[in-house]
Formats: C-alpha cells, structure tokens, sequence
C-alpha cells in the first residue's frame, strides 16, 4: 500500500489521496442511503449500510484510503451521554454537569457495530487500498460533551478549564482511557493505521494546548504503539498555529494533517525532519472547481514534491460539491 509506504517516512509520486469526510452529503449514492438509514445515528450503527457509505467513493474515485463512516460522538454515546443530531443544526447532547462521574460499562456494547463496519470494509476493500479507523482527540470530544453541542465558541468548556481544571481533567482522562481502547478494536477488526481529529484544538491556550491536546495524545499513541509497534498514527489539531512544531516532535503522531491556514513550507521548518504531511487544499476550492482549484491543487503539488505527502484537504468536504471535481481532482493528482 503506497498510503502506508508514505506513512513510513517515504516520499511517493505522486501521492496518495483521499479526502476528509469523502463518504458524505455531496453524494447523491450517500444520500440515498442516508433515506434508507432514517437517522445519522442508526446510519453510523448499522454495519451493512456504514459499510457500504464507507465504500462508496472508493469505488467511484479510487482514493487511496478509505476512512471508516462513523462520528466522533459515538464514544460519549458508548460512555452513557445521550446524543441526537438536528437536522441542518448538528449534535445535540446534554450539557455534562460537574457533579456527574461518567461510567465506561457500556462502551463496547455501544460500539461494537462500528468495528464490525470495519471488518466488512476491511474485507471488501482492495488489497492496495488502506482503511483508516478514527476517533475524536479527547480534547474535541470534550468540547461537544461539556458544552451539549458545536458551531460555537464552546464557552463553558474553555471557562471551566480555568474555574474547575480537575474537572475537565478527569472527563480528558476518561475520554483518553475510553479512546484507547475504542482505537485497539476499530485495529484489531482491521484498520490498517488511525487518525485522531483535534479539530478545535485551536481553541486552547498554550498551557491548555499541552494539557488537553498534547497530552492526551501522547498517552494514546504510547498505549497503541506498546501493543501495535508498526501502528501509524495521523494527528489533525487543526488550528494549532505555532503550537503544531511542538505537537508534531512531541505528541507521537506519524503524521500531522495541516489546516487549510498553515502554510506546508513553515509547517516544515517547524516541525520534526521528514515529518509525514497530510493536507491541505482549501475545501471551497473543491466546490468551485475549473482553474482556481486546478490552480491550487498544482501548486500544493509542486510544494509536496520529494517529500512524504498525502494529498488531501485542510478541512472536510462540504456538502455543495459537484462530484465530477473530486474525480478532476483526482485525475490531476494521478497524472503530476
């Protein structure tokens, strides 16, 4: 698999490539089957149909990873909080008070039809194709389980971090212990590497940045690799501006995906040498398509060159993206 031979430190051209969230809305194959699920929640716990939306653009764009069709959320479902989406609005949980202890008995129950989506995909994929399992960096998750939902600032969180630190310590280190674990079986049912999203890791200060991002990943990567010594890892603390030189020499991450702000150039000079990159083409680039995207993506292109790259956005797919500019994307790549 090329996308692993990149994730070792190689430099291949031209590059592997996939897409965040490339199984979604912008997919009428997606949505069909989104109708026949009834809910997003029962569409990430039914295996048959999870796997099936994983595959999809596998088979219609030959990416060089699929990524497990799951959410984040799914793992405060699994620790007792309850969750619902709204449509057009996002996730909705209810607000974790500071009196609660949250308990883990029932995370395997929870979950256990997400790693049996990885195993029908894992079967189903070609040999050449990687699958990629994935989980919500701890401090991301916490975020939406403090707070009850996203699109905002996450006020509370971020003032409790200062009013009450032991408390959003302990939900850090139940979320890091519960993740672990949920990774150790999305692996064993046959991922071939893992990606933590920190997408508002970029909310934090530098002194939180270490405690509730860096940290935290650190412990996660130490557990997996001391039972999977070959496992790689890819971080995405999205936002993380200058912190990302020291979270990429000190998370233990194999890779860094950058945000469409960070600049591959700097993020090179700040970070560890060879450093694996994944990133970060503008997703609104994608929806306009034609020589603004042709243009950028080149350039990003010419700027991966000789060094170990995966070609993919800074930020997930929208879901107003005519699918005939991921297959031009695509064929752009293919042919550098």
């Amino acid at each position: 698999m090329k996308f692993l031979h990149v994730l070792n430190g190689n430099p291949v051209w031209p590059p592997p490539a996939w897409l965040m969230r490339q199984a979604g809305r912008y997919l009428p194959e997606y949505r069909a089957i989104r109708a026949q699920a009834g809910d997003f929640i029962s569409l990430c716990l039914t295996p048959d149909l999870a796997a099936e939306v994983t595959l999809q653009p596998i088979r219609k764009f030959g990416f060089d990873a699929a990524i497990l069709f799951s959410d984040i959320l799914i793992l405060p479902m699994a620790l007792g909080q309850k969750l619902h989406f709204v449509e057009g609005e996002g996730p909705r949980l209810p607000p974790l008070q500071e009196t609660r202890i949250l308990r883990l008995e029932r995370a395997e129950a929870i979950y256990a039809p997400v790693l049996q989506t990885v195993r029908r995909v894992r079967a189903s994929l070609p040999a050449q194709t990687a699958l990629i399992g994935f989980a919500g960096g701890p401090a991301t998750v916490a975020c939406y389980m403090v707070d009850g939902q996203g699109g905002g600032e996450f006020s509370r969180i971020r003032r409790l971090a200062y009013e009450n630190p032991e408390f959003i310590a302990e939900i850090l280190n139940i979320l890091t212990e519960a993740t672990i674990t949920y990774l150790q079986g999305q692996v064993e049912a046959g991922a071939n590497c893992v990606m933590l999203f920190e997408s508002w890791a970029g909310i934090f200060p530098p002194s939180q940045f270490r405690n509730f991002v860096i940290a935290p990943t650190k412990r996660i990567t130490s557990a997996l690799k001391q039972r999977y010594p070959g496992l790689k890892i890819i971080g995405f603390p999205r936002l993380s501006g200058l912190m990302l030189g020291e979270y990429a020499a000190t998370s233990g991450v194999d890779a860094v995906g950058l945000d469409t702000v960070t600049d591959l150039a700097k993020a090179r000079a700040i970070c560890p040498e060879n450093m694996v990159f994944q990133g970060n083409l503008d997703p609104l680039l994608l929806k306009l398509g034609g020589a603004p995207m042709e243009n950028a993506l080149r350039a990003l292109l010419d700027e991966a060159r000789g060094h170990p790259h995966i070609l993919n956005l800074g930020h997930g797919i929208t879901p107003d993206v005519p699918p005939e500019h991921v297959q031009k994307l695509m064929e752009i790549v293919r042919s550098a």
